[in-house]
């Protein structure tokens, strides 16, 4: 219970959608919602109802589920990052302290709830909101955290470590 009340819930995307039948069109309502605990964990949901509200709780539900931890180093990105998702391409730098969010819609969102203070942001190709957004998801989800990172001391030290092993055989 304490953890829901942490998540910052914002609506990115409401649309109507219709269904064609004999008596005319038929309404619902598609919601797009991220949310995130402003410390590194996001999440999306996708979702249709009968109406606004349901449609909301819904996606809000499915966001919920979907909840994703992101290594934020010094509150921007361990590095540059780069996520594709049909026609939409979101490019994400990461930005010197005091630079602050330079991202524009969907891509601004989604940092903001995740946490990250100084990112810059580029998005090519398609405008869908839907897609942007997956888009972006799926770039910071390929953060690679600082820890993790294989530098050139490392390479030396392993290449080492194997020469050794090889002889010890």
């Amino acid at each position: 219970m304490e953890e829901e009340r942490t998540l910052d819930e914002r609506v990115i995307f409401v649309n109507r959608v219709a269904r064609v039948v004999q008596g005319g069109r038929r309404f619902r309502f598609q919601a797009l919602v991220v949310i995130g605990d402003h410390q590194g964990s996001v999440g999306m949901g996708i979702s249709k109802g009968a109406d606004v509200t349901a449609a909301i709780n819904k996606a809000t539900n499915t966001a919920k589920k979907n909840l994703v931890k992101l290594p934020i180093y010094k509150g921007t990105l361990t590095h540059e990052v780069e996520g594709k998702m049909s026609g939409a391409k979101v490019l994400i730098l990461p930005a010197a302290p005091g630079t602050g969010l330079i991202a524009g819609g969907v891509v601004r969102s989604l940092l903001e709830v995740a946490g990250i203070e100084n990112a810059l942001s580029k998005s090519i190709g398609s405008n869908n909101r839907i897609n942007v957004a997956y888009a972006t998801l799926q770039a910071l989800q390929s953060m690679v955290p600082a820890d993790k990172w294989v530098s050139r001391s490392a390479q030396k030290k392993e290449t080492a470590a194997k020469k050794v092993a090889s002889k010890v055989k």
